[in-house]
């Protein structure tokens, strides 16, 4: 019994996504492997939003971060539409905290095969060869993890 390979990709939803969306999907055809989308959702902005909002009784941060959940999902959902709309295994998932932490919980609890992720994120400013996050993923990822450099457009 051969077990189906599981590939995670981890987008930020920056301008660079669709790039590392586009590989993953080609490679998950390739590998007939089923495909997971995660993005995290920074912790950092979260404390930040909830201290801009306090004392703002209308505000709900259990609503905020739900209606952030949903959001994100629903623009995976576009990239992948854009990027490949036939693709059917393909699953969405958003987590909150600190990225690089809640990337390696996914690995621990979905069992990736492979995990691809951009070298440049969010940020244009701060860690301008290699990401953060990518970086702390370099030195703590169990499992395989491929790179997809910025400004990628050519699939092999």
């Amino acid at each position: 019994m051969t077990q189906t390979m599981k590939i995670m990709a981890a987008v930020d939803l920056s301008d660079y996504s669709a790039a590392i969306v586009r590989y993953s999907v080609w490679l998950a055809m390739r590998l007939e492997a089923d495909l997971m989308l995660v993005n995290v959702i920074n912790q950092r902005d979260l404390d930040m939003v909830q201290r801009a909002m306090t004392g703002y009784e209308a505000f709900s941060y259990p609503n905020y971060l739900s209606e952030q959940v949903k959001s994100r999902e629903t623009s995976m959902k576009a990239i992948i539409e854009a990027v490949y709309p036939d693709m059917v295994n393909c699953s969405y998932l958003v987590q909150a905290g600190i990225p690089y932490r809640e990337l390696l919980a996914v690995i621990e609890s979905e069992k990736p095969t492979l995990i691809v992720m951009g070298t440049k994120g969010r940020s244009n400013l701060a860690d301008v060869v290699v990401g953060s996050t990518a970086r702390k993923m370099y030195r703590r990822s169990p499992i395989p993890l491929l790179t997809v450099p910025a400004g990628f457009k050519e699939l092999p």
